[in-house]
């Protein structure tokens, strides 16, 4: 699903609109929430109740990567990077591993 094509769905369905906003952490900046939520849309048709904490779950985790840098367990990982496939984030942060940082100061 394209953005524009989560914007249309989002029209399309308000009353899920309303209830994905409630999802929003209150940490969460406008450009953070702006990309999980266009995950959990993107998504939300493969789980549905009771299994939507599972979905909240698994953007957390695909958010926390991307933003945050932190590092999961690679099938975990796969498996949100394919539920994300096509989600553009703009200015997202770069990160290194330490074993990165380690190989460039041996580099020196």
């Amino acid at each position: 699903m394209e953005s524009a094509d989560v914007e249309d769905f989002i029209e399309q369905n308000l009353h899920l609109s309303d209830l994905v906003e409630t999802f929003r952490s209150i940490s969460e900046s406008n450009k953070h929430w702006k990309s999980r939520r266009e995950f959990i849309f993107r998504n939300i048709n493969d789980y549905e109740d009771p299994h939507l904490d599972h979905l909240l779950a698994l953007s957390m985790v695909w958010a926390n990567h991307v933003f945050l840098g932190c590092r999961y367990n690679p099938v975990l990982l796969e498996e949100v990077k394919v539920m994300a496939e096509g989600i553009i984030v703009e200015d997202a942060p770069v990160f290194k591993t330490r074993d990165e940082l380690i190989k460039q100061q041996q580099k020196r």
